[in-house]
């Protein structure tokens, strides 16, 4: 017989607004013990001098973190004009200064280069790995490195509000492994000036936004009133860009078992445009969510099966 699990059977997503100088990891932890959740997981790193979105994943829930590495996401950021930074940020060493402050129309001018696909070079302290080391500890240790640009897509990216002349904010919504930091190392490259992100705050991983975020004094709070379910989402939320097929009984058993089913022609047609290259569907038995298939000749196949 195998060890049983300890904590609770608890499956749903938690829309988290991260608070500032906490790690992602940390506040997976804190979450899972407000719950006493048997399994958590997060989806999309969030630095811990950054604020906002941070979808966290409990029990069934982690089976779809992996839909939501892909999402697109939505940043606001305040840079400060005058000085540079190690880090990019204002928890580094300064490397550079300058007198130079950007007018908001050359910096809504300069942002214009950036939107689409373009190449990307990460920062030197980021988690990203070299021979097998993450670059931030190399950077640390002052190691010499480079690393090579990446292709990233930035949808929309504008000036929301210049509250002085030594700041401006900016708003992107961007895809997977955008980096904040090279965008405003390259913006102030661009315009001829030295700077640093002051403040950074996600709102918006996929289907999870600030508006219905929740902090952590709120959870806590919810625990003294034995109300933490108020604040669980369903495990489908993740899903909720991927068409919806309603399944049988029959068919549900199938699909938990691991094994395909087969679709009549009409609920084919009715799917494939809709499925796009993923070829995902979501499986469903009235309201509960069955299996994360795979469309293919005619079949659903399952790809992650849950026990809702």
């Amino acid at each position: 017989m195998g060890r049983r699990k300890k904590g609770d059977l608890v499956n749903g997503w938690i829309c988290l607004d991260k608070p500032l100088e906490m790690g992602s990891t940390d506040a997976v932890s804190k979450v899972r013990r407000l719950f006493n959740a048997q399994k958590a997981g997060h989806a999309g790193t969030l630095d811990p001098l950054a604020t906002g979105v941070l979808p966290i994943a409990l029990g069934e829930a982690t089976k779809t973190v992996s839909q939501m590495m892909d999402a697109e996401k939505a940043y606001r950021f305040l840079i400060q004009w005058g000085v540079s930074t190690t880090t990019l940020d204002r928890e580094g060493e300064v490397t550079g200064t300058s007198d130079v402050r950007p007018p908001v129309e050359a910096v809504a001018e300069a942002l214009k280069a950036f939107v689409g696909e373009i190449q990307q070079v990460p920062p030197n302290f980021s988690a990203i790995k070299v021979d097998g080391q993450r670059a931030y500890d190399l950077a640390r240790d002052g190691e010499a490195f480079e690393l090579a640009a990446r292709t990233v897509t930035i949808h929309e990216a504008g000036v929301a509000d210049a509250p002085d002349a030594d700041h401006v904010e900016i708003e992107i919504r961007c895809g997977k492994g955008t980096y904040v930091r090279s965008l405003m190392r390259d913006l102030c490259a661009a315009l001829g000036a030295e700077g640093h992100v002051a403040a950074l705050r996600r709102t918006r991983v996929g289907p999870f936004t600030a508006n219905e975020s929740i902090t952590l004094d709120k959870l806590t709070d919810l625990v003294h009133r034995h109300a933490l379910s108020e604040a669980l989402l369903p495990v489908e939320t993740a899903l909720d860009d991927i068409p919806v097929l309603a399944v049988t009984d029959e068919d549900a058993f199938r699909l938990r078992q691991g094994r395909p089913i087969v679709l009549l022609p009409r609920q084919v047609e009715l799917l494939k445009p809709r499925v796009g290259a993923s070829r995902a569907v979501s499986a469903m038995t009235g309201s509960v969510l069955v299996a994360l298939c795979e469309l293919r000749a005619g079949q659903l196949s399952p790809t992650r099966v849950f026990h809702l």
